[in-house]
């Protein structure tokens, strides 16, 4: 289809085509012949963003803190933290010394 053979114009999202409906009230809506067109309020779509952090945390309001799990929690925390770290500490001395390599006599 050619342009000419649809008027009107384009979402600039989509590409489809918008067709133009009279809003009542105005002067092309008065004129006689015109059928009667419902007009749909127009609702913008917005983009998506997080529910606020009060409503998320609503969930967990009325739940008691538990100590004892906390603090197993953090430990195992702590405990994945200081392996990673000896694990880069050992990856990083094993790098450095293959790239200095001894040097021949």
């Amino acid at each position: 289809m050619s342009r000419d053979t649809h008027p009107g114009a384009q979402c600039p999202h989509c590409q489809s085509h918008l067709a133009l409906v009279p809003v009542p009230g105005n002067s092309a809506a008065t004129v006689p012949g015109n059928a009667a067109v419902p007009v749909l309020p127009v609702v913008l779509k917005e983009e998506w963003q997080p529910p606020p952090v009060a409503e998320v945390l609503a969930v967990y309001a009325g739940r008691a803190k538990d100590t004892v799990t906390a603090a197993r929690g953090a430990a195992k925390v702590r405990e994945s933290l200081n392996r990673a770290r000896a694990n880069a500490a050992q990856r990083r001395a094993a790098q450095k010394t293959a790239r200095h390599t001894p040097k021949s006599a």
